[in-house]
């Protein structure tokens, strides 16, 4: 128990070093908290309900009764933001999760093994990424419908060779050291090496990857809405309500999109810088 509370005390001394010694993590990292925040608390914060129409409160600019402003049919912009909030990191959250997840498995067994099963992957992954992965996951949800899991499963599709290739080249360059060797002479299985010895030593490299992959896929579900293949309306989705707003920026209404694509471009911006901030906690050579 005692080194349980060691260790506890220690990884929260190191999170804390790395915050204060960088202060664009320490943002990132309180803005990604302030999205979570958001996302679980939607119900509460959102002063309106987001899909009721107000038409003779339409296309108001905004004010103290309507913060961000009103849309073309009355609804106020800044429920539908906080209410897409959620919805976006629900898709995006899923969507990296479940890449990130296989593509690990599926790279670090091909690259502990090798032999013709990895020159397999390798091509196969080399195929897919030759494609334009937003026509890809444009192709993917246009066959299976736009319903969110399928966003879901397109998003994760298209991030798939990323973590095949990086854990796949990671565990390659790892799989001959002496601590790899120790685990298979202390009778570890090949299932248990991957998974509790090999891995594990790859994440600190993945993280940034994972950020940098969240930030992409709300920008990939946004696309898909923007371009009417993505979640459909009248619910609240940050790329519905820009491609909704576009209609209205040459009419001077500039809220429509400047509130919504406000709050994807700082999105993405947090997820993208703490990927720097992840990879310094995650990875064991900076504590000290």
């Amino acid at each position: 128990m005692s080194d349980l509370v060691l260790n506890g005390s220690s990884t929260g001394r190191h999170i804390v070093y790395v915050l204060r010694s960088n202060p664009v993590t320490a943002l990132a990292a309180t803005g990604t908290l302030l999205l979570v925040l958001i996302a679980i608390l939607a119900p509460i914060l959102a002063p309106y309900d987001p899909v009721a129409s107000n038409v003779p409160q339409a296309l108001q600019p905004p004010s103290w009764s309507h913060l961000a402003g009103t849309d073309q049919l009355g609804r106020d912009i800044l429920s539908r933001i906080i209410w897409a909030a959620r919805l976006d990191l629900v898709i995006a959250v899923s969507a990296v999760g479940l890449s990130f997840v296989t593509g690990a498995v599926i790279g670090g067994f091909c690259g502990y093994r090798g032999g013709r099963l990895d020159r397999w992957v390798g091509r196969f992954v080399d195929v897919l990424m030759a494609f334009p992965l937003f026509v890809l996951a444009m192709a993917m949800v246009a066959a299976l419908g736009n319903r969110v899991e399928n966003i879901v499963i397109a998003t994760a599709v298209i991030n798939l060779p990323f973590y095949i290739r990086f854990a796949r080249a990671e565990v390659n360059v790892r799989r001959n050291a002496g601590w790899v060797e120790a685990a298979r002479a202390c009778g570890d299985s090949h299932l248990s090496v991957v998974l509790r010895v090999l891995l594990p030593n790859v994440l600190p490299a993945m993280a940034v990857q994972i950020s940098l992959n969240l930030g992409w896929a709300i920008l990939n579900a946004a696309g898909l809405s923007f371009i009417g293949l993505g979640v459909t309306a009248p619910t609240p989705e940050w790329g519905i309500m820009v491609a909704e707003g576009a209609r209205f920026i040459t009419t001077g209404k500039w809220w429509l999109v400047a509130m919504p694509g406000l709050a994807l471009m700082l999105t993405v911006l947090c997820f993208n810088l703490l990927g720097d901030g992840l990879r310094d906690i995650l990875d064991p050579r900076m504590r000290t």
